[in-house]
């Protein structure tokens, strides 16, 4: 097949994609919401009309909020992002962005967490994060313990935490660009779509795998000596369909949620979007393929 034939070309694409991903955040950086470095997120309507950013900026510059964001979001709403704010400090807030006419504003969210539990937050990310690769991995070698022969079941493990590793990384570096020029962060929804990416992208890993170990079992009971390289290409092409059209019915929902949902899940919708173009991807052209090249390196030992 020609996925398999030209698996080097995939191979190459993919390790372009995850170098500029990584890139990206070097070069854009990973700015954390309020879920993990600590602080407060208020967002306010205006009803008679939103302010310029510059007037908006020059109310509250005799407040001493220190460091803040301060963005439009819609039509008539502003999101300000700042240190923990106190209920006295949020209400200055809100009297100074309405000019003392609080019949003008209307609170719409208000959340403030604490640097301590930002920080703790942020640490438990990254251990959910890494946990849920370890039992995606520790699961798939189990799953194929009694697939031993071209390639030895740990090796379908090495290929699913590469393919793993290609789903988290590019959809990360393309929301860290993504946010620098729309202002979206880091936060927990980020996490939790990320989360749900290495869940999709497993599955339908899972899937070629499964048939690949389908075929070797008919193979070894017929006595048919076929190459290993012929057996996954037949694996991907009879899945490649069940796949795609999974995928473009999560993808046509996310898009709607994106373009027409609210604003409080568009950056949600956006990761998962690119999380499952690229989950899709990597089942079909990298981690299936993966297992050939990891066949021929074998027989070179």
């Amino acid at each position: 097949m020609f996925i398999v034939t030209h698996r080097k070309l995939f191979f190459i694409i993919s390790s372009l994609l995850v170098v500029g991903s990584i890139v990206s955040m070097f070069l854009f950086g990973l700015h954390f919401g309020i879920d993990f470095t600590g602080g407060s997120l208020l967002e306010v309507t205006f009803t008679n009309g939103r302010p310029t950013l510059d007037d908006a900026n020059t109310r509250l510059a005799p407040l001493a909020l220190g460091e803040y964001s301060l963005r439009p979001s819609g039509d008539s709403n502003l999101v300000l992002r700042s240190r923990e704010l106190t209920p006295a400090e949020k209400t200055q807030v809100e009297s100074a962005l309405s000019s003392g006419h609080p019949e003008n504003i209307q609170e719409d969210r208000f959340d403030s967490v604490g640097p301590t539990v930002g920080a703790s937050l942020k640490q438990k990310s990254f251990y959910a994060i890494g946990a849920v690769i370890l039992c995606i991995v520790l699961f798939v070698t189990f799953a194929f313990r009694k697939v031993s022969l071209p390639v030895a079941s740990w090796k379908y493990g090495v290929a699913t935490i590469v393919a793993l590793a290609h789903d988290v990384l590019i959809p990360a570096g393309v929301y860290v660009v993504f946010g620098h020029f729309t202002g979206a962060e880091i936060d927990i929804l980020f996490v939790t779509a990320l989360l749900a990416i290495l869940g999709y992208s497993v599955h339908d890993t899972i899937v070629v795998f499964d048939r690949v170990r389908e075929h070797l079992r008919v193979n070894g009971e017929y006595r048919t000596k076929e190459p290993f390289e012929e057996t996954v290409g037949k694996s991907v092409r009879e899945t490649f369909g069940r796949s795609i059209n999974t995928s473009l019915t999560i993808f046509l929902v996310l898009a709607a949620l994106f373009f027409l949902g609210s604003e409080a899940t568009r950056n949600f919708s956006f990761i998962l979007l690119i999380g499952i173009i690229v989950g899709t991807y990597s089942s079909i052209f990298i981690a299936s393929p993966l297992l050939v090249t990891l066949e021929k390196l074998q027989k070179k030992e």
